[in-house]
């Protein structure tokens, strides 16, 4: 507030004139109910009051919905207990605080100095507070990744454990698992650890039994082959004891791919690609991302890197990168015909039988790049790229009859 409401001059000027005796409320209230406060006061009293008000610059925080509102202060001098009465309904009815001011000025800056002291002795202990929470919170800080670690070992412990079964003495647990053979005495040894740590006397027991149920399939993977193992899983689960396409897949999907890509450009961005998320997979594994199509890429990094290598080498093979020719080795055809033969001819050919056309060496690597020049060049080089693609697939579809062949004869005899 820049003004005071009443001055205390005036008060003494004006009850040292006459024995008029006048009480007063003092309070604050919503500012944009003063109008509304204003007109009450003058019907309900006749005109027999005096209302000064004045806005609070600063919001305050409304204890009961805890948002920032806009407040105005305001002092009502009236005369008689009926009016007084009259005075605090209203405010009452308008959801005003009224606050007790003491109607000597002596008192008034002594309560004045008790408030200041008072919201002095607030704000200390408020900076306290906050420095406390500050170095509690910079603390918590520090070990916020292992307390996460800790919990989530405690949650999956627990959730396990919701999978046992109470004994009828309700003293121990029983639970009925599948596990590895070969994982049988790194078990035993992680319980034998347990008990120890733990300090109990009774140690686990852990036996195997026959049973006639199918076991589940557990294909043992890492983090190379744990993306073509979800790869297969996504067409089937093998049963068990059944033969595991994924080490086969860990180069003919590549290959495939590669064939019928065939880009040595293309392939070089698509190996960058894979390259950095293979050699940066720590760090961005750490971030745990929630965003479903980067886990799908960084889940099968090591695919789009063989990707990216093997067509690499189909590009070459093609003589293609971002749909263009090197010119590396040079052109084993010579065309030999002279500028006559070209104007007087629509259409030529480069016969592979001459020797003045054709060196009848094979080009060392990939195709020649005159056929950039031809311009069958795409009709022949998709037709070529469609048969060795169907030359290859076949061959992918006969050897995996011939592992479902196998899986077939062994199911069979067991």
């Amino acid at each position: 507030m820049t003004r005071a409401l009443i001055s205390d001059d005036n008060i003494a000027r004006q009850t040292a004139l006459g024995p008029v005796q006048l009480g007063f409320v003092a309070g604050v209230i919503l500012r944009e109910r003063i109008p509304a406060f204003e007109r009450m006061l003058w019907r309900a009293c006749r005109g027999n009051v005096f209302l000064r008000q004045a806005e609070i610059e600063s919001p305050l925080e409304d204890p009961s919905t805890g948002d920032q509102v806009f407040k105005s202060v305001f002092i009502i001098f009236f005369q008689g207990d009926q009016l007084k009465t009259r005075v605090k309904k209203i405010c009452e009815g308008f959801r005003a605080t009224l606050y007790p001011c003491p109607e000597a000025p002596a008192d008034r800056r002594e309560m004045a100095m008790g408030v200041m002291t008072r919201i002095e002795d607030l704000n200390t202990v408020l900076g306290q507070t906050q420095d406390h929470r500050h170095r509690v919170l910079v603390a918590a800080a520090k070990n916020i990744k292992n307390w996460f670690v800790k919990v989530r070992k405690i949650k999956a412990i627990y959730h396990t454990l919701n999978l046992f079964n109470l004994d009828v003495t309700q003293k121990c647990l029983i639970a009925e698992c599948w596990v590895p053979v070969l994982d049988i005495e790194t078990i035993q040894l992680a319980l034998r650890r347990g008990t120890e740590r733990s300090g109990s006397s009774v140690p686990p027991i852990l036996n195997r039994m026959a049973t006639f149920e199918d076991p589940p399939t557990y294909n043992r993977t890492n983090k190379f082959t744990k993306g073509f193992q979800a790869l297969i899983d996504a067409y089937g689960v093998a049963s068990y004891r059944e033969m595991n396409p994924s080490p086969y897949t860990i180069i003919t999907f590549p290959f495939l791919f590669a064939v019928m890509f065939g880009d040595t450009g293309h392939g070089l961005l698509m190996f960058l690609f894979g390259g950095w998320m293979v050699l940066k997979e720590k760090p961005l594994a750490a971030k745990k991302s929630d965003n479903e199509i980067w886990n799908i890429f960084f889940g099968g990094r090591y695919i789009i890197f063989l990707m990216g290598l093997f067509s690499m080498y189909t590009g070459l093979i093609y003589n293609d990168i971002f749909s263009k020719s090197l010119n590396v080795f040079g052109s084993y055809w010579r065309i030999s015909y002279n500028f006559s033969t070209i104007n007087t001819n629509k259409d030529l050919q480069l016969d592979p039988s001459d020797k003045d056309m054709y060196l009848q060496i094979p080009y060392p690597l990939g195709m020649d790049p005159v056929w950039q020049l031809a311009e069958n060049k795409i009709i022949f080089l998709n037709s070529y790229k469609m048969k060795i693609s169907i030359i290859f697939g076949v061959i992918h579809m006969l050897f995996g009859v011939i592992i479902g062949l196998w899986n077939h004869i062994i199911n069979y005899i067991y």
